[in-house]
C-alpha cells in the first residue's frame, strides 16, 4: 500500500496504470463497515484500488461540526493495509484547493432540496471536492454509498453533465444490527442517544405518513430537519443532541 500526498504525486503515480481499471472510494476517514463494503467492491471489480481520506472543510455549513468530526488516521490506514488497498490519497486543504475555493461546482435544482435546504453550500462543497478528486485519480469506477442518496444522485448527475469518463457505482446502506445506518458521526452519540437513534430507520420504514413520522420523532427527542417522500424513496434527517443523522428507505 502506497501513500500519495499531493495531486501531482497521485496523478504521476496513477498514470502508470492507465491501461488497467482503477476503482476509487473517496472518504472522510473514521472508516466503518459501510466504507469497507465500498472498498471491498472496488477491490473485487478493479485491477487497482485507491481510497482517499480528506475531511473536506468546504462541505461543512457548521464550523463546530467540522471541529468535532472524528479523525482516526492511524486506525484507518491499518484497516486499509489489511484490505490490501493499492493506494491511499491523503491531500491537505492547501494541496487540494490551491485556488482557496475560488472555483466551485454548483447544482441549482436537487441540491436545494432535502439536506440542501438545511445546509447552505453543503453540496457545492461536495461536488467541488468530488470533481477535483475524480480529475486527480481518473478512476474507471467510483464508489458511493446509498446512505447519502442525495449526494450519490448529485455526483452521478455532475459526471453526466460534464461528460466525465467515470462510472459512479451505488452501494447499499450498511446497518448496525438494530437498523441504524452506519456513519462516522455515530461515534459522537452518547450511550442514551445511541439507544434512541435506530428509531429514525424504524419510523422511515413504517406505514405512517411523513407528517406522523416527523411528529413521532419529535416526541422521542429528535430535532427534525425533514421527513419527505420523493420518487419512491422516503428521506429523513434529524438531530439527536448535536449529532445530525440522515437515512432513506425505498418505499
Amino acid at each position: 500500500m502506497k501513500l500519495l500526498k499531493t495531486p501531482q504525486e497521485a496523478k504521476k503515480e496513477l498514470m502508470k496504470f492507465k491501461e488497467k481499471s482503477i476503482g476509487f472510494t473517496p472518504t472522510m476517514g473514521a472508516l466503518h463497515a459501510g466504507h469497507l463494503s465500498l472498498i471491498e467492491k472496488s477491490l473485487e471489480e478493479n485491477d487497482i484500488s485507491v481510497v482517499s481520506i480528506f475531511v473536506n472543510p468546504t462541505q461543512f455549513d457548521n464550523p463546530e461540526d467540522l471541529k468535532k468530526y472524528p479523525v482516526l488516521l492511524e486506525k484507518d490506514l491499518a484497516l486499509l493495509e489489511e484490505l490490501k488497498v493499492d493506494f491511499v490519497f491523503l491531500p491537505t486543504y492547501e494541496t487540494l484547493y490551491p485556488d482557496n475555493y475560488a472555483y466551485q461546482v454548483q447544482e441549482n435544482e436537487f441540491s436545494k432540496k432535502l439536506c440542501g435546504a438545511f445546509r447552505e453550500g453543503h453540496f457545492t462543497g461536495v461536488l467541488t471536492v468530488v470533481m477535483k478528486l475524480l480529475n486527480i485519480v481518473a478512476p474507471t469506477r467510483a464508489y458511493f454509498g446509498e446512505k447519502d442518496y442525495q449526494q450519490l444522485q448529485l455526483v452521478k448527475g455532475m459526471t453526466e453533465a460534464f461528460f466525465m469518463d467515470v462510472e459512479i457505482v451505488p452501494c447499499p446502506i450498511v446497518r448496525e444490527k438494530d437498523g441504524l445506518a452506519m456513519s462516522s458521526r455515530n461515534l459522537r452519540l452518547s450511550k442514551e442517544e445511541r439507544k434512541r437513534a435506530p428509531l429514525l430507520y424504524k419510523l422511515l420504514s413504517s406505514n405512517k405518513s411523513d407528517a406522523d413520522v416527523k411528529l413521532e420523532l419529535k416526541k422521542n427527542g429528535f430535532k427534525v430537519d425533514y421527513v419527505e417522500t420523493l420518487n419512491g424513496r422516503r428521506f429523513g434527517a434529524a438531530y439527536l443532541g448535536k449529532v445530525r443523522l440522515i437515512d432513506n428507505v425505498e418505499i
